[in-house]
């Protein structure tokens, strides 16, 4: 495109590219998942910053496969213990594959991302997250927390079998669900000048507590830095400034948005020369929220993409501060759901809060783990299935002062017995244990 298109250019650019009759894409970021993203031939990176090297250039039009490791660098274990989960260096994820740059990405433009296909670590190593097998964890209150860390402070795990799309778990015996694939992270570099505004803003939110547990934000830290194939000073550098990968930003990044699956099509603003695209976190599955922090089904794998460019696009469709997409066309068929509601209250407290949405779906989340327990889970196992299965949360009523409503909508048809309330009452059975810690 150069930015003088037409509207029938724009819907041509616009179609979906067919892969009926494509083979596999060419492999722009190989990845050995036996081998941490440290030791590639060609790192990765774990910071977000202008002058990590592209380490490929792709041209608009062009479709490449991308593979990645788990977000973690394979810090957890297919196992029974939660202690990986407790003891977890949050100074090393997420681990991305890139950057990739994109031929002719200008600032100011949008760069146009179709996502074509992603799945599972192909059949190599056993041991690899996402080789058959991911996880899920609850990250203890004082290493990350999650969005009920009050109310479970400490470490959890939960590890899932893949068959074929569809997951079970032996710690959540009695479920069974399709999941919705998709890359939980990719965006585009940020501008030296975006960089020093997240850095400066999100210092200022973390000064207003700073002995917070968890914290409010994760500043700059150079420790264990990758910096893809920086070298010397440059490398020093993108260490003592970089991004940590944790929070989404105007630039994409850590979204973790699960309709981002195949079909899914992502507008993203471009601030530097050559877009910079990189990739991971890559999810089998997740609830909205992803509300344990580590709450969706974590893998390993590869990811194929589409590229082209909108130029001028920010300006002209006013995308200047985060993307928009069109949601993917592949999803489970759910049709019956039981759904749980929330207001803004702290009943603990018995305190109303004007208008406030993440205590409503606090509460819808706390509300499904309470009649869950009813049937024989734990509240821990409750809340790692919340997190993990493709539960749909929903800002229900945001108008009737004082209390905001959302709602979790949990798909009945996930579960090998009836879960919906009847005159009998809940059929209490042994459900097993999730991982702990020892």
């Amino acid at each position: 495109m150069t930015g003088t298109e037409t509207g029938a250019e724009i819907a041509r650019a616009e179609a979906k590219p067919s892969t009926e009759e494509a083979a596999m894409p060419e492999v722009v970021f190989q990845v050995d998942q036996t081998r941490s993203m440290r030791d590639q031939v060609v790192p990765g990176h774990n910071r977000w910053h202008p002058d990590i090297p592209a380490v490929v250039t792709v041209r608009p039009g062009d479709e490449f496969r991308v593979e990645c490791r788990d977000w973690t660098d394979a810090q957890i274990g297919n196992n029974d213990s939660a202690d990986d989960v407790r003891d977890i260096d949050l100074t090393l994820p997420h681990m991305l594959s890139g950057p990739v740059a994109i031929e002719g990405a200008r600032p100011g433009d949008l760069l146009v991302v179709d996502i074509l296909d992603l799945g599972p670590v192909p059949q190599q190593a056993g041991e690899i997250a996402g080789q058959g097998w991911g996880y899920t964890g609850i990250f203890p209150k004082v290493n990350g927390g999650g969005f009920l860390t009050d109310h479970f402070p400490d470490a959890y795990k939960a590890i899932w079998d893949f068959h074929g799309q569809q997951a079970t778990s032996r710690h959540l015996p009695g479920v069974r669900f399709t999941g919705i694939t998709h890359p939980g992270l990719f965006g585009t570099a940020p501008s030296p000048d975006l960089l020093a505004t997240w850095n400066r803003r999100e210092q200022a939110l973390i000064d207003t507590d700073p002995g917070r547990v968890p914290a409010l934000g994760l500043p700059p830290e150079p420790r264990n830095a990758v910096t893809g194939t920086a070298t010397g000073a440059v490398a020093a550098r993108i260490a003592a400034e970089g991004a940590r990968t944790v929070p989404p930003r105007e630039n994409g990044g850590n979204q973790d948005i699960k309709n981002f699956t195949r079909g899914a099509r992502v507008f993203c603003p471009v601030f530097v020369e050559g877009a910079k695209l990189s990739a991971g976190d890559l999810h089998f599955s997740q609830g909205d929220g992803e509300i344990t922090f580590c709450g969706a089904i974590e893998m390993g794998g590869f990811i194929d993409f589409h590229v082209d460019l909108i130029k001028g696009g920010m300006e002209k469709y006013g995308v200047t501060t985060n993307p928009i997409f069109l949601p993917g066309n592949v999803e489970p068929r759910y049709s019956e759901f039981l759904s749980f509601i929330g207001i803004s209250v702290d009943h603990e407290r018995d305190t109303n809060h004007y208008l406030d949405a993440t205590l409503a779906y606090r509460r819808a989340c706390l509300n499904a783990i309470e009649y869950l327990k009813k049937w024989g889970y734990t509240g821990e196992q409750a809340y790692l299935l919340l997190g993990s299965a493709p539960i749909e949360g929903r800002i229900s009523g945001i108008v009737d002062i004082p209390n905001a409503c959302c709602s979790l909508y949990i798909p009945t048809a996930i579960f090998d017995f009836d879960v919906r309330p009847t005159a009998a009452g809940p059929t209490r059975a042994d459900r097993g244990r999730c991982a702990v810690t020892s």
